[in-house]
């Protein structure tokens, strides 16, 4: 009766508190630790409990422990017999695949060989777990076909943090295929927010690629945001013979690969912002023949450097889609490019290409 009244007020506790035997063997851990490492098992070696992505098997074998934080931090406690703070970095396996986490641990030995560990900033490692959730919920969110309105498309959506500011769409108006790119202003979790924004407020009834920016602008204007808020858009609809585009201060040209040769689509329009009273959008048409390749990036991919500070560039982008014959091959193409070109991507990676 008692054990069981002490656990209850053990899982109360906000931050997250985990026992180990005189083994170190967790043979307790309250609701705020299994929250935070939602493995298969409460009890066990340290590794099976917190989902090391390491063998569990082996948690706790010399050969194991080298390096492992968080079994050096209760081992040193257990055999000190005194209080041992540690931060910890992991990684482990989470419902969205292997992650890393970091938290800050203090270890209390109790009596027996018995030791307390308790996460200090539960909160942030919670907030830590709330951001891979929502980078798995934002990928969802991400186009799931290949064909749309009898055009196969590719894409490449390549996040640098946790939550992506950049936003892929591929969607049909009556007959025709449309596409949409957007590259939201700043990154993680407001660009992330921002980019929820614009998927829900773009118009993928409207016929005008303009007209559905136009709504976007008056739309995202209610919002009221500061003028360091704002959203660059590339909007193209495909039909029978002709491509329709409109641009919103995306600074990535269209690309259309014709024949032996490559068209840079210059029309462009403000960003949608605050910035401007009255903005208008425009919208041009070309034709293409079949065999064409339709391109739409964000500039994550033309302003991506290496480590000589040289851009990758349109010419860059170009380049790799001169060698294409498909609109799959670019993307694969692009993105070997891209991680040879710059090791350490540090912008959010955006292109579609569609087989016209």
């Amino acid at each position: 009766m008692i054990e069981r009244y002490y656990r209850r007020l053990l899982d109360g506790v906000p931050s997250g508190l985990v026992v180990t035997d005189k083994n170190l063997k967790v043979v307790y851990t309250n609701a705020a630790f299994r929250a935070l490492f939602p493995a298969v098992s409460a009890k066990g070696s340290l590794g099976k409990v917190v989902g090391c992505t390491g063998d569990a098997k082996k948690c706790g074998s010399s050969d194991c422990v080298k390096g492992c934080m968080l079994y050096q931090a209760f081992e040193d406690a257990l055999y000190s017999a005194r209080p041992t703070m540690q931060r910890v970095q992991l990684s482990v396996n989470g419902e969205e695949g292997e992650t890393e986490i970091s938290f800050v641990l203090t270890v209390k030995p109790i009596a027996d060989g018995i030791c307390m560990g308790i996460i200090d900033d539960a909160l942030q490692t919670e907030l830590a777990g709330e951001l891979r959730s929502a980078r798995a919920i934002q990928q969802k969110l991400l186009p799931a076909g290949r064909w749309v309105a009898g055009k196969r498309y590719s894409y490449m959506y390549i996040p640098c943090r946790d939550i992506g500011g950049d936003l892929p769409e591929i969607f049909a108006v009556e007959n025709s295929a449309c596409g949409v790119i957007a590259d939201v202003s700043g990154k993680g979790i407001s660009a992330g927010m921002l980019t929820a924004f614009v998927k829900a407020a773009y118009d993928k009834t409207a016929f005008s690629p303009a007209q559905a920016i136009s709504s976007l602008s008056e739309r995202f204007r209610e919002l009221n945001l500061d003028e360091k808020n704002y959203v660059t858009v590339a909007a193209a609809r495909i039909d029978e013979h002709s491509i329709t585009y409109s641009m919103a201060g995306h600074n990535v040209p269209i690309l259309l690969k014709s024949g032996g040769g490559i068209t840079r689509i210059m029309l462009n329009s403000p960003p949608v912002s605050n910035w401007f009273d009255d903005p208008r959008y425009f919208e041009d048409t070309i034709p293409y023949k079949k065999g064409d390749i339709l391109v739409l990036l964000t500039d994550g991919v033309t302003e991506c450097r290496n480590a000589a500070g040289e851009m990758f560039g349109v010419d860059g982008a170009m380049r790799t889609l001169s060698y294409a014959r498909t609109g799959e091959e670019f993307i694969k193409d692009l993105e070997t490019n891209l991680r040879e070109f710059c090791k350490e991507l540090n912008d959010d990676i955006t292109a579609i290409a569609f087989d016209l």
